[in-house]
């Protein structure tokens, strides 16, 4: 087995180690306090390449492969402080133009996967809803034909991006069952398309969010996504993807934290000398390396199943929990281990803990991981 990156792979994130730490850095206290997107840093991180990273160049994506994608997103994460804007990014990318990609007709492609690629356009996907929590075969937003067209009603809730979104991936009711979901691709502007205030959120600050509301919104065929009742299978299909991108910048941030712990060990002093020399602070450490180490290669193995066989959902289920769950663990070592000092603002941990708390939520709660884990062998 082959663990090794190619010279390639590591030249880019290394590339994306330098760009984050240049321009992904510098005010994200600030952001992150007064709730700030930076449409700026959006164009920017689109400039570098970022939200094109899986859109094929005949699109004017970067035509990158999973796996390589996934090197430069841990590199952003590593690089980066503003893990909200990084979210942001990746959920874009892999939620909004994934389907595009994959399912899309040639009209919607050209129409949009340009200004998604460039930072003209942003991007943002409604699936989870009030009541229907992640569970995605609980949806009730319905789309009903009318001529040729297709009216839609109902909400979504917690839809990142779309205080700033240009386009909405939106997942409806039009049927029963499996079968019974399909993709629309609405524009902001559409009549009977609404939203509510920006959304408050404990961490993940500078990415925005909110509720949108469709009350009787028409719009023609040519705005579905793939066929009818082909939802829940796109979605399924994207959630592969989604559930791995959205982790790849942890693992970097993971390390990133690790770094700083070790650094403070060695120079942090008490009367008995470096508080690394205490067990207490070693052995979070050791704890720490190993939690990266488990969660990176879970998730790059799932994204190997993916890029491999086309379809990875209980490894990117298994690498999903798993990296959420070490990242908070690691987030709140951190915290110890810098003791007061982690607890005051300046420092970022307490910023970072925050965020990480998000990721065992967003894409599919920690539970409904296990469950997926635990359905596809047959219990549960």
């Amino acid at each position: 087995m082959d663990f090794s990156w190619t010279n390639e792979q590591t030249e880019l994130r290394r590339g994306a180690v330098e760009f984050a730490q240049q321009l992904l850095v510098k005010g994200v206290t600030e952001r992150d306090r007064e709730e700030v997107f930076s449409r700026e840093l959006w164009v920017a991180c689109a400039d570098f390449g970022l939200q094109g990273v899986l859109v094929p160049e005949s699109w004017e994506g970067g035509g990158h492969e999973l796996l390589t994608a996934m090197a430069i997103f841990e590199g952003i994460g590593y690089g980066a402080c503003d893990n909200g804007l990084v979210f942001s990014v990746a959920a874009h990318a892999a939620s909004c133009e994934g389907p595009l990609v994959e399912f899309g007709s040639d009209a919607q492609r050209t129409e949009w996967l340009p200004g998604l690629v460039d930072g003209t356009l942003i991007g943002a996907t409604g699936i989870t809803e009030p009541d229907s929590g992640s569970n995605a075969l609980g949806l009730g937003m319905t789309a009903e034909r009318d001529g040729d067209d297709w009216v839609l009603d109902g909400s979504k809730t917690f839809v990142t991006n779309a205080p700033v979104a240009d386009v909405f991936v939106i997942y409806a009711r039009t049927g029963r069952g499996f079968g019974g979901l399909t993709c629309f691709l609405l524009p902001k502007d559409v009549g009977g398309l609404s939203l509510s205030p920006p959304m408050k959120k404990m961490g993940l600050r500078t990415s925005p969010i909110a509720q949108i509301y469709l009350d009787g919104c028409r719009v023609p065929d040519s705005s579905r996504v793939g066929d009818p009742g082909s939802g829940a299978m796109i979605f399924s299909q994207t959630m592969d993807t989604e559930r791995l991108l959205v982790m790849a910048p942890a693992v970097g941030a993971m390390e990133r934290l690790l770094e700083r712990c070790v650094t403070h060990a060695r120079q942090r002093t008490t009367g008995a000398g470096p508080i690394g020399k205490n067990q207490a602070i070693s052995h979070r450490i050791a704890d720490m390396e190993l939690r990266l180490e488990s969660a990176r290669w879970l998730l790059y193995r799932a994204a190997w199943q993916r890029q491999q066989h086309g379809q990875a959902t209980r490894e990117s289920a298994m690498a999903k929990l798993a990296v959420s769950e070490a990242y908070v663990d690691c987030c709140r070592s951190a915290l110890q281990i810098f003791g007061g000092y982690g607890y005051m603002v300046d420092y970022g941990i307490e910023r970072e803990l925050r965020d990480a708390l998000a990721t065992t939520l967003y894409v599919g709660t920690s539970e409904i991981q296990r469950n997926l884990i635990a359905g596809l062998r047959g219990v549960g």
